[in-house]
């Protein structure tokens, strides 16, 4: 027997039955003392994980199952019962062992695990108790495979006996817990969940000798096979359809990348440095330098992706490419990637070729290549498997000259080639190369010094390859990315559109810069649900929950835990802990002793799973990956999850305080796990408080949440309700800062209901002046009046100055928005004098918004309107300070807004639209959608005056789609009249005039007056381009009442400019006269403005 087919079936037996001696498999085997050395040391190289486990093991908790994705077939003979009856069952049973042996090799050279003879079935498992990352391919593979070793075994079967056997195969992916579970069964391999159920579905839908998957399979499978898809048929006891394919062939694509390709490669990010090097080497080599480099990282950094780019970059020139493949299920093949290359690539032998065609191609290239065909041709028809044809004499070769010139033959292909044209020639995946073919390639590195070839060959950071010091040999290290390359990267798999800032951070919190990782968990958040499409970007739909693994990540991230072997425990143990833990609180939690904790901890460092800073007991250990430290934690079963994080709570409490003071959302965090739900809300309370006070939102939000989503499963109870109100109170302002005040009416009207109901003053005002913001926002103006009034007239006997100037700012913002000029100046300037910057930093935590914030820009704007738009400016101007000092990212995007709405009254186009971008870009950066959208309006405008009419009005039109869908019912004239200035720009003066007519019926119902003059001004100039001039006319004369009702000078200035135009038009010169004179007269500063100087203009006309 071959030597490696030795090795396969050593490997086979070990998985299956866990312990072999050597002197067993010298006896089974026949070996002598020198191959049975080679068999040992071969084991030891090549599969440490199933060598003798190591002294001293550091964990020895009892295995009571674990949480695992598993890839899982069964496997049955067709007509097995009739087959049966027809033979002796001595017969029966040597049929059966035959095919049960074909299945086994099949099964073994993919590393899968018999977990179960089913009288003629067989029940395998690929992911267990040995996780690759790569389970489903293998299982796919390793079915088509056994499909393909019935086949080959039924001639002999057909001669002896008279039958030919066939199999149905159904696989399946899911999530299972396997193991022990009951603790008492025995069966250390036991399969619990729906996997196991729906796989046997599958099995008995396949016909004869087809392999069926389900739709998770076939997701991880992607471009690697061909398929036939076969619907969604129903299964038994399977309530959630799915998609069903027969599996027919592997692809060509070799791996992963590949069959992406096809579909559309993310584009390369943060590599310039390493691109930049190959290239160079590269046009090195073209020049007859001779270069190889080795490109080295761990699993999923880009090695491949930065090939591909390196590959398409030359391709410009003409060269001859050549590329191998090695792979983990021909380590012991000798020169598997070099045949896979010569009958893929070069020689393109077809499936259905037959053995001459072979001979004929060969020959063929070995001709081109300028070989000696009496020579080679007996060389390269040995390593391709080839009969030789009659005009051919064998050599004969001892075994190591065949070796030795087959390597030579194999080195002067890309010689020869290299006279002709540039050479490149890349391998790939050195770690799991045969050794046969890392001779080969020694000898290529060692020849190409002064040739135009460059090889190229990647590999992972535990293999070194024998030339990797050698002086022509460049050695490029892939590390992680960087945090603004991993946020590109994100935007690049979400094909451009911002993703929310949240999403984005917590992307690259859990994927610590491995492209691999970053592209899988966007792609599922983007498939998720969570997001929705808009304009240019995505938007949250809800609160974003803990992100899971995702499914094509599980098994590459189980088996990197299932190599750590004795210390598994001990590192799910800590990921229990969290993605950073101190050796000190791992210690106080953990039952072994100090010297085995070290150890363990030792091991876990040394395989890179952990870094350390520090010695210990001073020692931090933070995982490498998070989402390694999460596939830990989540191959727990839940009730030990539990048993750990309430031994982790009581510890921090009893012997570590200080962590509980800085940190209480990890203590509310594993009081949560351990189902300890009293004890953890009030510490979810205090740590979304902390959060609110450093401005982190979306953290204080979660929190609030979280305590909220544990206080439902609490009787109704007096503490119940306060401890309700305490956290609706935080979840209010967080939320309010993101998604805007409209989004949280329930909350705050929740909150004023506990508060009433608990008799609260206190949380009382917050709770009102929450929901009389939400009022306003909701067009309900004269209702947020009252709740104003209501909230003043409480605050008076309590002369606290904080509340007052909050009651102040209800009313000033309201009065604003009813076009009550006089009653929001008086308010915003009461409620700025009592606002004290240093002592009152608070109000925005409690009351949502920053009464010296609000109040200024209130002030500013209502300047301007009664005349003095310099003054304005300095008061906005004060504003932004204020709005800077605070450091709120809130605070600072709503003053910039309404500085820009300022701006855009000013019709100061360049300022409007500075102010619009920096309030759009912080919105966009701290998930205030509510401000973002808002800010479109001013930007919109800003573009129209600039005279990209298109653009503006796009940017008007998704504010007010999009406030629509918020329910948003306040500033709707404002928007109106905006808009249909810019349809005037365009000479669509009927939309206009439409969209001011609804802008009217909305100023009667929501008796939001503040923009009513310039609604009649604006649709006065429109009739006025129109030539209908009485009407135009009429709307002049109303838009100058209602300024003049609300005293609003500027306004009133507009309209007399605009119906002074109108009457020179008709040369009553001296009525324009008489009517714009006093009114310009009254201005005392702003006369470089544009509706002064516009004003002028036409006097001088006059």
């Amino acid at each position: 027997m071959d030597f490696y087919a030795v090795v396969d079936e050593t490997v086979a037996l070990l998985r299956s039955r866990g312990r072999v001696s050597y002197r067993a498999l010298q006896e089974h085997f026949g070996l002598d003392d020198e191959r049975l050395d080679a068999l040992r040391a071969e084991l030891l190289f090549a599969h440490p994980d199933i060598t003798e486990e190591p002294q001293g093991l550091v964990w020895t908790a009892e295995h009571h199952g674990e949480r695992r994705q598993l890839t899982m077939f069964f496997c049955d003979l067709v007509g097995s019962t009739s087959l049966a009856s027809r033979f002796d069952p001595e017969e029966w049973r040597e049929i059966v062992a035959s095919y049960y042996d074909a299945c086994a090799k099949v099964i073994a050279r993919f590393d899968g695990h018999i977990a179960q003879y089913l009288g003629d079935g067989l029940l395998v498992y690929f992911g267990y108790p040995h996780a690759h990352e790569d389970d489903a391919q293998r299982a796919a593979r390793a079915g088509l495979g056994i499909i393909d070793a019935v086949g080959q075994l039924n001639p002999a079967l057909s001669e002896r006996y008279g039958v030919s056997l066939a199999v149905r195969i159904g696989c399946h992916t899911g999530l299972v817990v396997v193991g022990d579970e009951v603790g008492r069964t025995g069966h250390d391999d036991m399969v619990l969940g729906d996997t196991p159920n729906i796989a046997a579905r599958l099995q008995a839908l396949a016909a004869p000798n087809t392999l069926v998957i389900g739709t998770l399979t076939h997701q991880l499978l992607g471009g690697l096979f061909a398929y036939e898809p076969l619907g969604s048929p129903p299964l038994k006891g399977v309530s959630v359809p799915l998609q069903v394919y027969r599996v027919l062939y592997e692809s060509t694509a070799r791996t992963r990348l590949e069959a992406l390709a096809s579909t559309g490669l993310t584009p390369l990010v943060g590599r310039e440095a390493e691109l930049g090097m190959l290239e160079k080497a590269w046009a090195e080599a073209t020049t007859g330098q001779g270069q190889a480099v080795l490109v080295t990282g761990e699993a999923g950094i880009g090695k491949s992706r930065l090939v591909k780019e390196l590959t398409d970059h030359a391709s410009s020139r003409k060269a001859w490419f050549t590329h191998m493949q090695c792979s983990p299920y021909y380590q012991h093949t000798a020169f598997y990637p070099v045949v896979d290359l010569l009958e893929r690539i070069v020689l393109r032998f077809g499936r259905d070729d037959s053995l001459a065609q072979k001979l004929t191609k060969l020959e063929g290239f070995l001709v081109e290549t300028g070989f000696s065909l009496p020579e080679t041709v007996p060389l390269f028809c040995s390593l391709l498997s080839i009969p030789l044809g009659a005009e051919y004499v064998s050599r004969d070769l001892p075994a190591n000259q065949q070796k030795q010139e087959t390597m030579h033959a194999l080195t002067a292909i890309p010689l020869r080639r290299s006279r002709k044209q540039p050479v490149m020639l890349i391998v790939e995946d050195l770690h799991w190369i045969d050794p046969t073919t890392l001779d080969y390639l020694t000898m290529v590195v060692d020849a190409i010094g002064t040739e135009p070839i460059m090889a190229v060959f990647t590999c992972r950071p535990d293999f070194s390859p024998p030339w990797n010091t050698a002086s022509n040999v460049t050695v490029i290290e892939l590390n992680r990315l960087p945090s603004d390359a991993s946020v590109e990267l994100a935007h690049e798999v979400a094909q451009g559109k911002s993703l929310p800032r949240q999403v984005v951070s917590e992307v690259v919190a859990k994927t610590d810069g491995v492209p691999l990782f970053i592209e899988e968990l966007t792609k599922m958040l983007l498939e998720s649900g969570m997001l929705e499409e808009r304009v240019g970007r995505y938007a949250l739909t809800g609160p974003l929950p803990p992100l899971a693994i995702p499914s094509t990540l599980q098994d590459s991230l189980m088996a990197r835990l299932d190599r750590l072997a004795p210390v598994k425990g001990l590192a799910q143990l800590g990921a229990v802990l969290g993605r950073e833990f101190s050796y000190q609180l791992l210690q106080a939690v953990s039952p072994l002793d100090d010297d085995a904790l070290r150890d363990g901890l030792e091991r876990l460092v040394a395989a890179e799973f952990l870094y350390e800073n520090g010695v210990p007991p001073d020692a931090i250990y933070r995982f490498k990956h998070a989402l390694v430290q999460e596939s830990a934690y989540q191959s727990l079963l839940k009730s030990t999850r539990q048993q750990h994080h309430q031994r982790i709570a009581d510890v921090l409490v009893s012997r570590f305080p200080e962590t509980v003071e800085t940190r209480p959302e990890l203590l509310a965090h594993h009081y949560t796990e351990a189902g300890l739900t009293e004890r953890a809300i009030p510490y979810w309370h205090v740590a979304a408080q902390r959060a609110l006070q450093r401005y982190a939102n979306h953290e204080a939000a979660s929190h609030a949440g979280r305590g909220l989503e544990l206080l439902a499963a609490l009787p109704d109870t007096p503490q119940r309700a306060k401890l309700e109100l305490s956290l609706q109170l935080v979840l209010a302002p967080s939320l309010s800062f993101i998604r805007g005040p409209q989004a949280v009416e329930d909350i705050h009207a929740r909150a004023l209901q506990l508060a009433r109901q608990v008799g609260s003053t206190p949380e009382l005002f917050p709770a009102l002046a929450g929901f009389g913001y939400g009022q306003m926002v909701h067009g309900n103006l004269r209702e947020a009046r009252s709740l104003g009034e209501e909230f003043v007239e409480l605050a008076q006997p309590q002369q606290d100055p904080l509340v007052l100037a909050v009651g102040h700012r209800m009313l000033a913002y309201t009065a604003w928005w009813q076009g009550d000029l006089v009653g929001a100046r008086e308010h915003s300037r009461a409620g700025l004098a009592l606002y004290d910057p240093d002592q009152h930093r608070t109000c925005v935590m409690r009351f949502s918004q920053d009464s010296g914030v609000v109040c200024g820009y209130v002030s500013a704007l209502a300047d301007w309107a009664f005349g003095y738009p310099a003054e304005a400016v300095q008061t906005m101007d004060r504003t932004i300070a204020h709005a800077r000092a605070l450091a709120h990212p809130y605070s600072i995007a709503i003053t910039l807004l309404f500085a820009a709405q300022l701006s855009q009254l000013r019709r100061d186009t360049a300022s409007a639209r500075a102010q619009a971008e920096e309030a759009l870009a912080i919105s966009a950066e701290h998930g205030l959608d509510a401000v973002w959208l808002w800010c479109l309006l001013p930007r919109g405008w800003a573009s129209v005056k600039e005279g990209d009419v298109t653009a503006g009005i796009a940017d008007i039109r998704e504010a007010m789609n999009r406030r629509r869908a918020a329910n948003i019912g306040a500033v709707w004239p404002w928007f109106h009249a905006v808009l249909a200035d810019a349809y005037g720009a365009l000479g669509e003066f009927g939309q206009g005039i439409q969209l001011l007519d609804e802008a009217l019926q909305i100023v009667e119902r929501n008796d939001e007056r503040l923009y009513e003059a310039e609604v009649h001004r604006i649709k006065g100039e429109l009739l006025r381009r129109q030539h209908s001039h009485a009407d135009a006319e009429r709307c002049f004369q109303r838009a100058l009442a209602v300024a003049r009702q609300q005293q609003a000078k500027s306004w009133e200035l507009c309209a007399a400019t605009s119906l002074a135009r109108l009457w020179l038009q008709q040369n009553r010169i001296e009525d324009a006269r008489s009517l714009l004179t006093p009114v310009y007269d009254w201005f005392t500063e702003g006369f470089d403005t544009a509706d002064l100087i516009d004003a002028r203009a036409v006097l001088d006309a006059l």
